[in-house]
């Protein structure tokens, strides 16, 4: 590879990088927010409505297209780097925000203490338990990623990118609800309603995402002259 394709090579594994740190930081800033979405009617599941979210769940899944495109394309190792630059930038946001929290507001000012509490104010508790559970659910997701791609010899993409997001998201999902259970932020009557719409919304997002894991992977290929597994080394 010349020093021009390296180049763009390396401005594309930033901009991902860029696009996945942003979701993730953007997820648990907006998190307090539910919603409920209705595509087959007002079902319940254990009492609680299906598919009755948070819209942090939104931008989360991109995150995990975004680490199997990385994996596909530049390898394991680049695919964990971004995964605890996105643990670090998380943890940082979330102290600007309590550090702000703690400021206290002019008596102009057009969002008063109180209000900007109730919106920013995030449970230590419940940042912790969100990172945790991504922390875990992102290693697994690169590492399942790769033991299907080695053992498909690189073909089957939409094998290794819905296998490994399908048990990752699961992990995620029953991973942050027990420790909000468990810390008594939700109660458990909560428990099995949440686990499973937040699962199954993830499920449906990663059928959805891999047309375009498809066609972002055939673009880099054909413009990098790269074979089917074949990774770009940005470090050689």
């Amino acid at each position: 590879m010349n020093q021009k394709d390296k180049k763009l090579a390396y401005k594309i594994y930033l901009y991902l990088g860029a696009m996945f740190i942003t979701s993730l930081v953007v997820s648990n800033l907006i998190f307090q927010k539910f919603f409920y979405w209705k595509p087959f009617g007002e079902l319940e599941v254990f009492g609680a409505p299906l598919f009755e979210v948070s819209v942090g769940i939104l931008p989360y899944p991109i995150t995990f297209l975004i680490t199997d495109l990385i994996s596909e394309i530049f390898g394991k190792k680049k695919a964990n780097q971004i995964v605890t630059a996105g643990i670090f930038a998380s943890f940082f946001s979330m102290g600007i925000v309590f550090l702000a929290d703690f400021v206290p507001a002019i008596e102009n000012s057009p969002v008063d203490n109180q209000v900007f509490s109730k919106v920013f104010a995030l449970s230590p508790v419940a940042v912790l338990a969100s990172m945790l559970a991504y922390l875990f659910a992102q290693y697994v997701d690169i590492a399942i990623y790769h033991f299907w791609k080695r053992l498909t010899k690189g073909r089957h993409l939409w094998l290794r990118n819905n296998f490994s997001t399908f048990l990752s998201q699961f992990i995620d999902t029953f991973t942050v609800v027990s420790l909000l259970c468990l810390f008594k932020v939700l109660p458990w009557s909560m428990f099995y309603g949440l686990v499973i719409s937040g699962f199954l919304f993830k499920v449906m997002i990663a059928f959805l995402d891999t047309p375009f894991l498809y066609f972002f992977v055939y673009l880099i290929r054909k413009r990098f002259g790269l074979k089917t597994g074949e990774e770009i080394n940005l470090e050689a």
